[in-house]
């Protein structure tokens, strides 16, 4: 038996989110039904995280064992051309047999784009917000970010997560033509986490929280302290990563 990671990009406009679901299409089914059909054995994937319904990803990382032998540079081509439009496999590892997609992973990556400017072919990839935002301030806030370590504050009640603790790596907001994105990095995340906090920075931006009051949300830790989450169409997980010994070899 091997172990593989598959690493997939998704546009998640039309599915309801990255795991399964009894009265929804999502995208584990997907990818396990066509894999299951390429390998003609039955696959059960085991994804790095969950994504809500309507966010993407350009990086998402998920784990399948199998016995069957097969050339992962043709399993690469005949999959991109089995898969739906929105759906896409950039790579296929061979990993150790105790690798794992989700506990494995070292560090995540996500990115909020906010469209600054009316743009057409952005709009399901962005969330349009036209009118003046003080981003000095809300870099101030996504600091303070950096030096906690609970964000009970930013996590969606009854969510499954056992704790919010986590500790990130980097918090920041950038400009990017008509973009405004943040950036966040950290061990693990929350459910909801990252477009709660988005939506919290933005009241910052908005000036109708200030700096004192945001570092109280987050002392708080009550989720009905901080802002309203923003739309997940304009989430993206960007990047996995892995202790590289994990790896054996690589379809790069």
């Amino acid at each position: 038996m091997a172990r593989y990671f598959i690493d997939i990009s998704f546009d998640g406009s039309n599915y309801a989110g990255w795991q399964r679901q009894n009265n929804a299409l999502s995208i584990q089914q997907v990818f396990e039904e066509k894999i299951s059909l390429k390998l003609k054995v039955p696959i059960e994937l085991v994804g790095c995280g969950r994504t809500d319904a309507g966010v993407h990803a350009r990086q998402f990382m998920a784990h399948f064992d199998t016995d069957i032998e097969f050339d992962t540079q043709s399993f690469l081509y005949a999959m991109n051309r089995f898969l739906p439009e929105q759906l896409a496999i950039n790579n296929i590892y061979r990993v150790k047999d105790d690798a794992h997609a989700r506990f494995s992973a070292i560090e995540r990556m996500y990115k909020y784009y906010i469209l600054r400017r009316k743009n057409p072919f952005l709009r399901n990839f962005s969330y349009e917000y036209i009118a003046p935002l003080n981003v000095e301030l809300m870099n101030l806030a996504a600091e303070m970010l950096i030096n906690a370590d609970d964000f009970t504050s930013f996590t969606k009640l009854h969510g499954g997560s056992k704790h919010a603790r986590c500790k990130l790596s980097e918090c920041r907001w950038e400009f990017d033509n008509d973009m405004l994105v943040f950036i966040i990095a950290a061990n693990r995340f929350t459910r909801n986490m990252v477009r709660s906090i988005v939506g919290t920075l933005l009241e910052v931006g908005k000036e109708k929280i200030t700096i004192e009051q945001f570092y109280g949300i987050i002392n708080g830790r009550n989720r009905m302290l901080a802002g309203e989450s923003v739309e997940a169409k304009g989430l993206f997980l960007e990047k996995v990563v892995y202790p590289e010994d994990i790896f054996i070899d690589a379809v790069r």
